[in-house]
């Protein structure tokens, strides 16, 4: 009975989605007005997800079609190819549906805000709570049909749903993330900082590209990375299981705490209530929290005897709400950070960028302590198992937390409709209430999405150590002065630089064109006179080829690079993991909390502070959140997809790789 527990609690998530879902649509669009500029939202986002799946579906059969080839030649069992193709679709599936969910609530958030902020909060949260529930419904579902299906032989099937979990994720994040920053960055630089015009200005050519750009980035794009890191979590776990490294003995148990985690977010989701936004929201984070530790707690004593899994589980949770606060502290407009940023603006852009650095780096300190006193203790109660544990526990409340973090996105369409539609000052100040916290959210669920990518790492790194001393029969040498492992050391610590290069030179790329493109529009069709009228499309397309062609090389690269040097060299190749994995985990907080902190301090000058709109500290704000825009959205989240994607392609690849031994 237990072995079906996971299913049906992943089939009860999807249900929870569909009424979610179809009780939202329910709701009013708005006036016409309002309607199109939703719909002309939703095709511009629905259309950069077809044209990116044209690209990824190329990639995709290649990787079937290797991976069918090296089980022929290889240990690899043949269903790896099926599992990578299920992981593939189920992550492009959670994405374009939370994606399509959150492109119809837009509009339908900014008409009930007409009504109340408490109304908007609601709607926005609703939408969020249906991506939530469809990543670990469908998470858990996929991995329970293979673990029902084939049991103890699992371990190698599984790592090809989330090899196919993880390629998704990294098309997504990194195309996604090159598509909203060029638009953000060009609408910004031209309509903000030379026009003078107010943010989301329907004026602006480039508004449009911009709002479609908070979906398929933040939207679509957080919710292929967080599935990935889901499932590879809990797979790494029921494959330590199966080894039998310390406690591990019951290959069921992770999956039991990730089904517990999905009942305790859907309970915690009737907390969401209230008049502040912030208050109401928190309540839902730590409900589900507590909730999910009282209900693993009397799981784990039932179920396994001990209370060691449980101890590996709950420093995972409380590592990820320790991130969450961290995040929040240096990026939030109400804090300290984030107010100095803003400060150090009033002297110019260089000094605010300048603080904004400082601040990023500073950042990297308690999530990198957290996170290695969690390890250690997970460590401690149940081993390597006890860290993919960890990861899982981190995890195992993903519902409510990709609900919150995807909430920002809603909010923020809403705030761009109310102004576009010219709902009036007092919607378009609920709107943006709405917004600013919104943006908190958001930074937390970067930083949440970021602890978690590094605690999934670890599992997998400590995962392909095992699995191979297992395959080869024999101790990999793990010696630090083995040139091999130094070597792969060294080039795993420069991937993350190499990976945010690419990144942050391909939005610079696009924003460029973007920027000729609306100061072309402003200057030929005469909008800012009133004389004629934005070219919205032209812009959508302008954002999508560049996304496009951007996005192959930094994609490509994650996999090839592990694939190459595991054939070259095994222990290279685990240095090349924790190299990366270190380096890569610094270089995303650094990033992400860097940009969101040049976001808020913008913000904090836009609410009146220091001079307010227009000011010579609000230009110079603007232009250290342009700089912070492809940090926080495209190469820091990137990363979080580059670590785990090389370990997760090293395991499965590894009987190719025993061959060479």
């Amino acid at each position: 009975m237990l072995d079906v527990f996971p299913l049906g609690v992943g089939l009860i998530s999807i249900v929870g989605a569909i009424v979610i879902a179809l009780s939202l649509l329910k709701k009013s669009p708005g006036t016409k007005k309002m309607q199109e500029i939703s719909a002309a939202i939703h095709r511009g986002a629905i259309a950069f997800l077809n044209e990116e799946y044209k690209i990824i579906a190329v990639f995709i059969a290649i990787v079937t079609f290797a991976l069918l080839a090296a089980s022929h030649y290889t240990d690899m069992p043949w269903q790896t190819a099926i599992a990578f193709l299920t992981g593939a679709f189920f992550s492009a599936l959670a994405g374009n549906i939370g994606m399509r969910i959150a492109t119809a609530a837009n509009a339908r958030t900014a008409e009930a805000v007409k009504k109340s902020v408490r109304d908007g909060l609601l709607l926005a949260f609703s939408s969020g709570a249906v991506m939530g529930l469809t990543v670990v419904g469908l998470g858990i579902i996929g991995i329970s049909l293979f673990y029902l299906l084939f049991e103890t032989d699992v371990a190698g099937i599984l790592f090809g749903f989330g090899f196919g979990a993880s390629s998704i994720a990294l098309f997504a994040r990194v195309g996604g993330g090159i598509y909203t920053k060029s638009a953000d960055v060009g609408a910004d630089m031209v309509g903000k900082v030379e026009a003078g015009i107010p943010e989301d200005d329907p004026r602006n050519p480039a508004v449009i590209a911009d709002n479609v750009g908070d979906n398929v980035g933040d939207v679509a794009g957080m919710g292929a990375d967080l599935f990935e890191s889901y499932a590879d979590s809990i797979i790494s776990a029921i494959t330590l299981a199966i080894i039998g490294t310390v406690y591990a003995h019951d290959t069921l148990y992770p999956l039991i705490i990730a089904a517990i985690g999905i009942l305790s977010s859907l309970a915690a989701m009737m907390l969401v209530r209230g008049k502040n936004v912030y208050s109401a929201l928190r309540n839902g984070m730590f409900g589900s929290s507590i909730i999910f530790a009282i209900l693993a707690f009397v799981v784990t004593y039932y179920l396994v005897g001990h209370l060691n899994p449980f101890y590996a589980v709950l420093v995972g949770l409380i590592d990820g709400v320790v991130i969450g606060l961290s995040t929040e502290y240096f990026t939030s407009d109400q804090r300290r950070p984030a107010r100095e940023i803003a400060k150090a603006a009033q002297t110019g852009a260089a000094t605010g960028i300048l603080q904004g650095i400082a601040v990023g780096m500073l950042s990297t300190v308690i999530p990198i302590l957290s996170t290695c006193i969690a390890m250690v203790l997970a460590y401690h109660f149940a081993g390597f198992y006890g860290v993919a544990l960890a990861a899982v526990g981190m995890l195992s409340t993903l519902g409510m937390s990709l609900a919150t973090d995807s909430y920002g996105p809603v909010a923020d369409n809403a705030a761009g409709i109310a102004e576009m539609a010219e709902l009036g000052e007092e919607t378009r100040k609920r709107a943006e209430s709405l917004d600013a916290v919104g943006n908190t959210t958001a930074a937390m669920g970067k930083g949440f999405a970021i602890g978690s990518a590094a605690i999934t790492a670890l599992a997998l790194l400590f995962t392909f150590v095992e699995r191979a001393k297992e395959i080869i029969g024999e101790d990999i040498e793990l010696n630090l002065t083995s040139p091999y492992l130094m070597a792969g050391l060294f080039i795993g610590a420069m991937l993350p630089f190499l990976l945010s290069s690419l990144t942050i030179g391909a939005v610079s790329r696009a924003a460029e064109k973007m920027v000729n493109e609306v100061r072309r529009q402003f200057k030929e069709l005469g909008i800012l006179e009133g004389k004629g009228e934005p070219d919205y499309e032209r812009c959508v397309r302008i954002a999508t080829k560049g996304a496009l062609r951007e996005m192959i090389l930094p994609s490509s690269m994650a996999v090839i690079v592990p694939i190459a040097v595991g054939v070259w060299r095994l222990e290279a190749l685990v240095g090349l993991l924790a190299g990366a994995t270190a380096s890569g985990f610094l270089m995303a907080i650094f990033l992400a909390n860097a940009g969101g902190a040049w976001d808020n301090a913008k913000k904090y000058i836009e609410a009146g502070n220091l001079g307010g709109k227009g000011s010579f500290a609000h230009k110079a704000a603007v232009v250290g959140d342009t700089v912070g825009d492809p940090f926080k959205d495209t190469a820091g989240p990137s990363l979080n997809i580059l670590i785990k994607l090389m370990s997760i392609v090293s395991l499965v690849f590894l009987p190719l790789f025993a061959k060479f031994v």
